[in-house]
């Protein structure tokens, strides 16, 4: 019995960590064991489909299992974005797809690290001082 093909990938964004799993299927992407189709709210799924529309018909038989946890929910769909993209480039071992990722957005597959800057004494935020009053 022949071993079946598995792409273990993973996407990262802010504080978000998205771990993907590809295999060969009938094209069903499940983010948390939630369908695509009703992944919620609307923007987060539109960002996650990005990486399958510019892919064309590839995916179909695909399937994609993501598990995502840490930070907010469109941190989360930018790390399960990365994460398709990287495992369909990574399936394919296509340059073609690869250049069409990166000429449309190339945080799909580079990482973005820009992270939130600590919070320091003195003040409420990272940045901004407590008002001094002299009255």
């Amino acid at each position: 019995m022949p071993a079946k093909k598995v792409l273990v990938v993973s996407g990262k964004r802010k504080t978000a960590i998205a771990r993907a799993v590809i295999k060969e299927g009938k094209g069903r992407i499940r983010i948390n064991n939630i369908p695509l189709e009703i992944y919620k709210p609307e923007i987060a799924r539109e960002k996650i489909r990005e990486p399958l529309l510019l892919a064309g018909d590839i995916w179909k038989n695909l399937d994609i299992k993501i598990k995502v946890r840490g930070g907010g929910f469109m941190g989360q769909a930018e790390a399960c974005r990365m994460a398709i993209a990287r495992g369909l480039v990574q399936w394919t071992r296509s340059s073609h797809l690869r250049r069409i990722f990166m000429e449309y957005d190339r945080t799909m597959l580079a990482g973005d690290p820009r992270q939130k800057e600590p919070k320091k004494f003195g003040g409420p935020g990272a940045r901004a001082r407590f008002q001094k009053s002299y009255r």
